[in-house]
């Protein structure tokens, strides 16, 4: 190759492939060096170095100058062409893979190629990189056609030979995040601020928003005109439910705001145990719990607390269960019974877990005194645990179903 013909190269490929020259000067310095190996020996120590300016090819074999005649004679030019196509190939491959890495995490448009073996190949906009989402990213129930336009979040690149595979999701919380920033401004402009997103793809959503100036209407901004706004956001998500609640940092406030549309009539906050015991009236507890827990579910999410649903009367009960039960445990007095309950801990197991020192600190026990508390709190949690395994298969047995999963299932949709 001539210097020209170098420049020339460097030129094309730099304009057509929008890869950096110094990276093709590299390469070719590479290629020419793979090349001259082949003839002068692998052993031998080659150095080969590319005017930036020139284009004149210069090199060393094991400290003796090779002349740019010599490396174009001996160096045959279809083997250097070959090699330095390879190495420009790996070059497209890393400028690529740069440029995605540095997406992940965003938001981008694409259309739908095909599907194969679960996976959806999309083409990306403004991009020749296909990108795939795999079945396990995709919002349950969705199926894409040819040609259909989606949207989703780059969650991983890798290099695959000469090419730059892009994994994309439309499952995780991220894009919610990203398609709420796109269509309400004034998350965009920053007048907005998400707090916290749950979500259970394909079904529900919990979003949190907040803003320091009282004047603005957060929820009502993200819901839009007659609902034209999040209508957007929900269209793009299989006709996934969004519940958009103002945030606060007093969680007597916020805990309600999550478990809406549910009205709550007390939170009980058990720092030590990082849960919320809340209280509502009969008529709410299916609504506040959701159809198979998912209200509550998602609440406790995005409040980052153990949310437990109860009516004032099942807290007495559990109350008085509690103290009777502690007073099994030897060296737990009344007084101390009395002070665990009004820190939350309502259960065995809830006492089985409490650190020494904590326990010391509400009973002003000795360390010996909380160790051998716990301990015994321990044993019964487990043979609690025992009986109820035991119940369980009796229920199995006769194609039972227990009232506790009935619970669970929260007696009424909340939609």
């Amino acid at each position: 190759m001539n210097p020209s013909e170098v420049l020339r190269i460097v030129d094309a490929i730099h304009r057509d492939k929008r890869i950096d020259k110094e990276i093709v000067f590299i390469g070719i310095e590479a290629a020419i060096t793979t090349a001259a190996k082949r003839q002068y020996g692998e052993e031998a120590v080659i150095k080969i170095t590319v005017d930036r300016v020139s284009g004149e090819v210069s090199g060393l074999c094991d400290g003796i100058p090779i002349s740019p005649r010599e490396i174009s004679e001996r160096i045959g030019a279809q083997s250097a062409r070959q090699v330095i196509t390879q190495k420009i190939r790996e070059a497209e491959r890393d400028t690529l893979f740069d440029e995605f890495e540095a997406q992940k995490g965003q938001m981008v448009s694409g259309v739908v190629q095909k599907n194969e073996g679960g996976v959806t190949i999309i083409s990306l906009a403004g991009s020749t990189v296909e990108a795939v989402l795999p079945r396990s990213e995709r919002i349950p129930g969705e199926n894409f056609r040819i040609n259909d336009r989606i949207r989703a979040i780059i969650i991983d690149v890798k290099k695959t030979g000469n090419r730059v595979k892009v994994i994309l999701s439309r499952i995780r919380p991220l894009l919610v995040q990203k398609l709420f920033e796109t269509e309400i401004p004034e998350i965009l402009d920053a007048v907005i601020e998400i707090k916290g997103i749950s979500r259970e793809p394909g079904h529900r959503t919990k979003i949190a928003v907040y803003s320091s100036d009282q004047r603005i209407d957060c929820v009502g901004a993200c819901i839009g005109m007659r609902g034209t706004r999040i209508k957007n956001i929900t269209d793009e998500l299989f006709n996934e439910r969004i519940d958009v609640v103002p945030w606060s940092p007093d969680m007597q406030v916020f805990i309600p705001n999550a478990l809406r549309p549910a009205e709550v009539e007390e939170v009980i906050l058990c720092t030590m145990l990082g849960r919320a015991v809340v209280l509502v009236k009969q008529d709410q507890r299916s609504l506040a719990i959701g159809r198979k827990g998912q209200n509550v579910r998602l609440a406790s999410k995005l409040c980052g607390w153990d949310v437990e649903i109860m009516t004032r009367d099942e807290l007495d009960a559990d109350l008085e269960k509690a103290v009777e039960g502690y007073a099994l445990i030897e060296g737990v007095t009344p007084e101390l019974a009395d002070l665990l309950v009004g820190e939350g801990f309502l259960s065995f197991d809830d006492l089985s877990i409490i650190e020494p020192n904590d326990l010391m600190q509400i009973g002003d026990i000795t360390m010996e005194e909380a160790e051998v508390i716990i301990a015994q709190a321990e044993e019964f949690a487990a043979r609690e645990e025992e009986i109820k395994e035991e119940e369980k298969k009796k229920e199995r047995t006769h194609g039972g179903t227990s009232v506790s999963e009935d619970a669970e299932e929260g007696g009424t949709d909340d939609m």
